[in-house]
């Protein structure tokens, strides 16, 4: 019979937000895996966990899965965790649990700490709709290419960083997303000196070229105003010739009452009042 994948949250900063669901499944498994041995081995001796350990992490992420796999099939229960916070989150456990779905082995996760969830919530930013993003990817192109899209995103958007990029991403986001957006930059969540600063993106290119970054960050960005987009677009159809803004869906192959429809739902407007605009514009 396999054994089961337990996913196990630890803490990202206070070693009291640890649940005992967590401490007793790491006792009770017969494996570890960690993604950093001498890390994790700070929290061992915290709690008094004598189980061995492995390290599972980026580089040996594939490869090592399949080891991991071997010993699940064996019947070995096997306690996954991270550096800090929920495994599987940005980090190659995922890896580990596509392969064990897979596999037809069980996986279970406990519920605990996540640094994307706390940061959205002292964020002060809405939290009703958001994506995660992780950490943007170092190669240019794909690092432009999810900004552009991030452009576009009305959901609050949550970012990790390290403090020896966080200028620089900072930088791209102002430029891609403007300075008058809001963003929280979180950071030393859940430890002493936690901070959380709510600003522009303009202030806070400006503050961190004055302060040099310290910890590790999650940033949490304002989506685009949904209303306040509409509003614009309004206006820009408003801006364009009645006439011309009909022949548009014209040319797409509607009628003209479909088009005349089209029309008012773009500029806000009734039918009736696109069908005098139109007369007007003939006289």
């Amino acid at each position: 019979m396999n054994g089961t994948l337990y996913l196990c949250p630890t803490p990202i900063g206070n070693l009291s937000d640890i649940s005992e669901r967590v401490v007793s499944t790491l006792k009770e498994a017969d494996l570890i895996a960690a993604e950093d041995t001498r890390n994790s081995m700070k929290l061992m001796n915290a709690f008094d966990i004598h189980v061995p350990m492995t390290s599972y992490h980026e580089y040996n992420k594939t490869q090592k899965a399949y080891t991991l796999i071997d010993k699940l099939k064996e019947g070995k229960n096997i306690a996954l965790i991270t550096d800090a916070g929920t495994p599987g989150i940005s980090d190659p456990g995922e890896v580990l649990v596509r392969m064990c779905r897979e596999e037809g082995i069980s996986v279970t996760s406990l519920p605990g700490p996540c640094a994307c969830i706390v940061a959205l919530t002292l964020s002060g930013i809405s939290t009703r709709r958001f994506c995660f993003e992780g950490f943007l990817p170092s190669e240019k192109k794909e690092r432009r290419e999810i900004l552009e899209d991030l452009k576009d995103e009305y959901r609050t958007i949550i970012i990790y960083e390290a403090p020896h990029h966080l200028k620089n991403t900072l930088s791209d986001l102002k430029e891609v997303l403007g300075g008058e957006r809001r963003i929280a930059i979180c950071r030393e969540l859940t430890k002493r000196f936690e901070e959380t600063l709510l600003m522009t993106m303009e202030e806070a290119t400006d503050h961190y070229e004055k302060n040099e970054p310290k910890g590790e960050y999650v940033l949490v960005a304002e989506g685009l105003d949904r209303k306040a987009e509409k509003e614009k677009q309004k206006q820009n159809w408003m801006d364009t010739d009645i006439n011309e803004h009909l022949q548009m869906y014209l040319d797409k192959g509607m009628d003209k009452k479909e088009a005349m429809k089209a029309v008012a739902g773009d500029r806000g407007i009734s039918k009736s009042d696109v069908y005098k605009a139109l007369i007007d514009n003939t006289r």
